[in-house]
């Protein structure tokens, strides 16, 4: 039965999400400010997190960040706001998701269904290991090596290599990756070069000087192994 932390301050909205969730047989429980929700987060486990944003003591996008400071669980934004480029901000700092007000149970519910279906995804990744060159990724685990060193990746960022290592060389158009990775059929690509930036920077690599994520211009991106360094000369 999955858990649900709903967190609204409008108590009238609140009553009628709990109301909703409950007959759909999903275990909840509610806050009405952004500090109650890092306490709940912090003692409960979850599977999803419904989010506005306009909370009395800390603006919800505030509050996503601290959230994702603590938690990977999945969240789902609910706001009267809907400027694309706040939509586009928010996907950045880590929600799964956004639905903007009035929406209709049955369009929260599909949502959630969405949610829920990617995160059990991650949970039943395959146990092989994958390794291109000094990288190694196991999905099982959730843990990602870099010539022995563990990196410390987001959730999204850790889905985002894992996908593209699991076709090493092969150039990954971006709206396959906003369609796999970010289960969206639509987005901006300043969502996916936010996250490759991110990643760059901890596998030690820039876009000007890229050595395993490759950007192909109007194409998409691949992920392949380091050219090894050419043999030294011998002496004649």
């Amino acid at each position: 039965m999955p858990s649900v932390l709903v967190v609204e301050d409008d108590q009238f909205v609140r009553s009628a999400l709990i109301r909703h969730l409950t007959e759909a047989s999903h275990t909840v429980r509610s806050v009405g400010t952004a500090l109650e929700a890092l306490r709940e987060v912090a003692h409960f486990r979850f599977d999803v997190v419904i989010l506005d944003l306009g909370l009395p003591d800390l603006d919800g996008a505030e509050a996503l960040k601290m959230l994702r400071g603590i938690t990977d669980v999945p969240v789902i934004i609910a706001t009267a706001r809907d400027d694309e480029s706040e939509i586009v901000r928010l996907l950045n700092d880590g929600a799964d998701d956004y639905l903007t007000k009035p929406f209709s149970v049955e369009h929260l519910s599909a949502r959630m269904a969405a949610v829920l279906r990617r995160s059990r995804a991650g949970g039943e990744a395959s146990p092989r290991v994958i390794r291109v060159g000094g990288l190694s990724i196991d999905p099982l685990r959730r843990q990602a090596e870099l010539d022995g060193t563990a990196l410390d990746l987001t959730r999204r960022e850790f889905d985002l290599l894992t996908f593209l290592a699991g076709r090493p060389g092969v150039v990954v158009p971006r709206k396959e990756l906003l369609a796999e990775v970010w289960q969206q059929s639509y987005g901006d690509d300043q969502t996916i070069d936010v996250h490759l930036s991110w990643l760059r920077r901890k596998l030690g690599e820039t876009a000007a000087r890229p050595r395993y994520l490759h950007t192909l211009r109007g194409v998409g991106v691949k992920l392949q192994p380091p050219a090894a360094p050419p043999p030294p000369e011998r002496p004649a």
